[in-house]
């Protein structure tokens, strides 16, 4: 008896990966990558409709004390940077 395909389910990269992908960001101000505190958290429904954000990143850099914030997709591309 023949069975349909499952389709493959949408993966996400998980919390680790998307850290990394911050971490990798250089500072929109001063251009460094040392940062003083990174925080990764699920993103909000309404970001997730709206970008397709899966994780959202709040980045303080450690040299000009610049406060960022970073949208990462399923797929661990920077939506936005702001």
């Amino acid at each position: 008896m023949p069975t349909e395909p499952v389709p493959d389910e949408p993966t996400t990269i998980p919390r680790e990966r998307a850290e990394r992908i911050a971490r990798a960001h250089a500072c929109v101000r001063c251009r460094e990558y040392t940062y003083r505190r990174v925080v990764v958290k699920p993103s909000t429904a309404s970001l997730q409709e709206a970008l397709g954000e899966v994780w959202h990143a709040l980045l303080v850099c450690g040299v000009c004390g610049t406060t960022q914030e970073l949208g990462i997709d399923a797929d661990g591309d920077v939506v936005y940077v702001g």
